[in-house]
C-alpha cells in the first residue's frame, strides 16, 4: 500500500474527523473550502485515497465516501480521540455518571492543557463565561485547582461545573450568571474537584 502524501493525508484527516464528530462525510465543495483549492482538486484528492485503499467512493452521492479499515487510518498519534462520559450542571449539581456517550476526535492543538474527557453541559450558570446549555466541555483530571479558575466539582456525589475559589474558612463554587446564587460547599461535605475546564466544542 503507498504511503500519503501530506496533502492526501490532511484531507483524510479533515474527512476522518467530520465522519466521527458530524455522522458524515464532507462534500467535495466543504473539502475544496477547507484546503482552498477547486472541487476538480478535492475529487482528485478523494480518488488517489480511493486508489490507495484507504476509502471508498459510492457514485452519485454528496456525501458518499466510506472509511476502510486500513494501517493509514489508524495511524495518527497526532489525533486526540476524548470520550463524552455523561453530562455535568451548569446549575444545581447532577448525579455523577461516567456513562459513555459516545467520542469525539480532535486535532492535538486544539485544546490547551490537553483534556482528558468531554462532558455535556446542562444549564446556564455558567453563562457569562461562554458556557452555554447543551455545550459540551472538554476536561482534564486533576484533584487540585487555583482560585477563580474552573473546574467540574463532584459534591454530595453531583457534579457540576463552576469557578473554585478557596478562602480561609471555606470552598466556595462560583457561578458565572446573576440569577445563580455561590455554592457554598461544608467543611464536613463530601468534596473533591474531578478535573479542570480546557474549552468548549458547541454545535452549529
Amino acid at each position: 500500500m503507498s504511503l500519503l502524501t501530506d496533502r492526501q493525508q490532511s484531507v483524510l484527516d479533515f474527512v476522518v474527523v467530520r465522519i466521527r464528530n458530524e455522522g458524515g462525510a464532507p462534500t467535495l465543495t466543504e473539502i475544496a473550502e477547507e484546503f482552498d483549492i477547486h472541487i476538480n482538486a478535492a475529487r482528485k484528492h478523494l480518488q488517489a485515497l480511493e486508489t490507495k485503499g484507504v476509502l471508498t467512493l459510492l457514485p452519485g452521492q454528496a456525501r458518499g465516501v466510506r472509511l476502510r479499515k486500513s494501517p493509514i487510518t489508524s495511524r495518527r498519534p497526532d489525533l486526540l480521540t476524548l470520550p463524552i462520559l455523561g453530562r455535568v450542571a451548569a446549575g444545581a449539581p447532577i448525579s455523577a455518571h461516567a456513562e459513555f456517550k459516545g467520542e469525539m476526535l480532535f486535532d492535538r492543538t486544539t485544546f490547551s492543557p490537553q483534556p482528558d474527557y468531554l462532558l455535556r453541559v446542562k444549564g446556564d450558570s455558567m453563562r457569562d463565561d461562554g458556557i452555554l446549555d447543551g455545550d459540551l466541555i472538554a476536561v482534564k483530571r486533576t484533584p487540585v485547582a487555583e482560585n477563580n479558575q474552573i473546574v467540574v466539582a463532584r459534591l454530595e456525589g453531583e457534579l457540576t461545573v463552576k469557578r473554585f475559589k478557596r478562602n480561609k474558612t471555606h470552598i466556595l463554587l462560583l457561578p458565572r450568571n446573576p440569577d445563580y446564587a455561590p455554592i457554598v460547599v461544608p467543611a464536613d461535605a463530601d468534596f473533591a474537584i474531578e478535573g479542570l475546564y480546557c474549552g468548549l466544542v458547541r454545535s452549529a
